[in-house]
Order: structure tokens, then C-alpha cells, then sequence
């Protein structure tokens, strides 16, 4: 089962605080009320491309996971890990041009892939030179019309995709048809073996002239009624095949669907809190108000 979902927004500020804003969005739960379930966030690398001039970060955040404690219950160990607390680890690697005016994000999760593997891709632009051309405005100053040009604000456009993909389902429909291929070769072996046991029959109705007719009716009927059971079976149109193709794999879906879209919210509001704290305080500003929250210093410093 493969699920994609996109969506569209758009942000009234330029590339440079958006970019800013998105590495600063996990800062601190306390900075960003909307990352309460990011446990733990940390960099792997980070490096500055001198021929292009772009910038590679690769970061690893530990979330909570989204998949509900009854899902989890039901799953082997083999799959869960045997974990109390489930959470997630989410590999985040990014792409900054500031000269092009874009940025490429790509989040995916490393652990429950067998359940499900989420892959979100975020690709961050600047508007077009075209759409912050000045605007002619008149102003009526001093009894006479006075025309002065407005430059529209800078906005960053972001396109996200979301692709999802339940390899529990595409494992479990993968075996149960391969159950069905054992099953109709199973199927087909027993129909050569009634065919060579009729033959033997004949050849033996041949020699025994004196047996009943009732008897060598019921002995060429009994094929019959296996060969009328081989017809699907359980496994192409039983309950099983419904489990296998609708049940997991609709439940997943639903499941992965809802909490996406309630996360990309999350996620556009934590990021409005982001840009609006940069606004009133600046960069420096909110990294004393960042280094404040991991000392526990936070609510003190804004109180007094």
C-alpha cells in the first residue's frame, strides 16, 4: 500500500528567516509549544559546498511515535522492538541555496519501517523577482497627488509531500499469496493423482464386468467434489484474502492519513511561532531565549 498526500502554503517572510525558523522549530518545546513530542534532536553533519555554495545539514530527532499503544500491542516484538515507550527516530537531511532561493528537507523514519515507512519532502522557494516588483501608490500630500513605490513583502512558498508505505500489508497479502500458490499447486498434484487413480479404475472396470454400476458411478463422481472445492478457495475471496488486502492495509491507511494531516497543522503553527519570535526578538534574541529554556531559566527571565 502506497498513500501520498501534498499540500500547499505559503509564508509572509523571506527565504533566509523561513530557513532559520526550520532549524530552530525543535529548539525547545518551550520556544515552540507544538514540538512537545520531539524527544531529543541532534546533528550529524553539517557542511558548506565552496563550489556551489549550498549547505548540507543532516540532523536525527527522536520523536514520539504516531502509532496509537492498541496498534503497537498487536505487533510482534519482532517489529516493535519489545519497547515500552515506542518512539521514533527520524533522519532529517536538507539542502539550503540561498543564491537560487530555495531549500530541499527530506524526513524519514528509521525504525518501524516494517510497520510503516513515512517519507515527507519539503521543497522551500522563494517568490519570483517578478512578484516583488514596486507598486505605484499615490499619496495626497500638501494639496497635491504624490506617487511612491511599495515594494511587496517577501514570501516563501512550501510544497510538501507525504508518502506513505504499510510493509506489514504488502508482507501480509505477499504471504497469503503465496499460501494460495502452494495451495493451488497442492490442488493440481491431487487432480493428476485422481486422474491416474480413474485410469487405474477403468482398467479395472474393464477386467471386472460382474462389479455395480451404483459402485463405478460413486467412484467416477468423488472427483467431483474436490475439484468443485479448488475453485478460489479461502485465500483469493475468503475472509483471509479481505483481511489481508482491505483490513490491515485500509486501517493503516486511515491511521497514517489522520495523523499526518493533524501533524503538518502542528507543524505550520510551531513554524508561525518560530518566524513571529523572530520578528519581535531577533536572531540573537531567540537564542538567548533558547539557551534560557535549557537551563530552565525561561519563565523566570519572562516574568521579571
Amino acid at each position: 500500500m502506497v498513500l501520498t498526500h501534498t499540500t500547499n502554503h505559503t509564508y509572509s517572510h523571506p527565504l533566509p528567516t523561513v530557513t532559520l525558523a526550520f532549524f530552530l522549530r525543535y529548539c525547545s518545546p518551550q520556544l515552540n509549544p507544538f514540538a512537545q513530542h520531539v524527544l531529543s534532536t541532534d546533528t550529524i553533519s553539517c557542511h558548506l559546498d565552496p563550489d556551489t555554495g549550498r549547505l548540507h545539514t543532516a540532523r536525527i530527532h527522536l520523536k514520539k511515535s504516531r502509532l496509537p499503544k492498541a496498534v503497537l500491542k498487536l505487533l510482534p516484538t519482532s517489529m516493535t522492538g519489545g519497547v515500552a515507550d515506542k518512539a521514533s527516530y527520524i533522519l532529517e537531511t536538507s539542502v539550503v541555496d540561498i543564491r537560487e532561493g530555495w531549500m530541499r528537507t527530506e524526513s524519514r523514519n528509521l525504525n518501524f519501517t516494517g510497520i510503516l515507512s513515512v517519507v515527507e519532502k519539503q521543497l522551500y522557494a522563494a517568490a519570483p523577482p517578478a512578484e516583488l516588483q514596486p507598486l505605484p501608490l499615490q499619496l495626497e500630500q500638501g494639496g497635491g497627488v504624490q506617487q511612491q513605490a511599495v515594494f511587496p513583502t517577501a514570501t516563501t512558498d512550501v510544497e510538501t509531500t507525504v508518502v506513505f508505505r504499510s510493509r506489514l500489508g504488502e508482507r501480509i497479502r505477499e504471504r497469503f499469496e503465496q499460501g494460495h500458490y502452494r495451495y493451488q499447486q497442492h490442488i493440481q498434484g491431487f487432480k493428476q493423482q485422481r486422474q491416474q487413480q480413474q485410469q487405474q479404475q477403468q482398467q479395472q472396470q474393464q477386467q471386472q464386468q460382474q462389479q455395480k454400476e451404483q459402485g463405478q458411478d460413486q467412484r467416477a463422481g468423488e472427483p467431483d467434489g474436490d475439484e468443485s472445492r479448488t475453485g478460489g478457495g479461502w485465500f483469493s475471496s475468503g475472509w483471509i484474502g479481505g483481511l489481508s488486502a482491505k483490513g490491515i492495509q485500509r486501517s493503516i491507511e486511515v491511521i497514517a492519513s489522520t495523523k499526518t494531516q493533524d501533524q503538518l497543522g502542528k507543524s505550520r503553527e510551531g513554524m508561525r511561532m518560530i518566524l513571529e519570535r523572530l520578528r519581535q526578538s531577533g536572531i540573537i534574541g531567540v537564542l538567548e531565549l533558547r539557551r534560557l529554556a535549557m537551563e530552565g531559566k525561561l519563565e523566570t527571565a519572562q516574568t521579571t
